[in-house]
């Protein structure tokens, strides 16, 4: 289970801090200051936290976590496979 806590700490600051996602020429690309990626990572290094469930999830809403033009961006948590 995701520490919902810190999770909406990092999706406050991105509240203030937001990413621009852009995809160009089959490239996407990710444009933010240094705060809005400490808060990425901070995202992240929740989801790759070892108490968290296959599917978990958060999303980047576009006026809110990115900026206006960006699309939505989705953070999944996906099965590891086993060799």
């Amino acid at each position: 289970m995701i520490n919902y806590d810190l999770a909406l700490m990092a999706l406050e600051g991105m509240g203030r801090s937001r990413l621009t996602v852009k995809n160009e020429a089959g490239e996407i690309r990710i444009e933010a200051k240094s705060q809005g990626f400490k808060e990425l990572a901070r995202l992240c290094l929740l989801l790759g936290s070892a108490d968290v469930a296959e599917g978990e999830e958060f999303e980047l809403t576009p006026g809110i976590h990115l900026e206006g033009g960006s699309p939505k961006l989705r953070l999944t948590l996906v099965a590891e496979e086993v060799d």
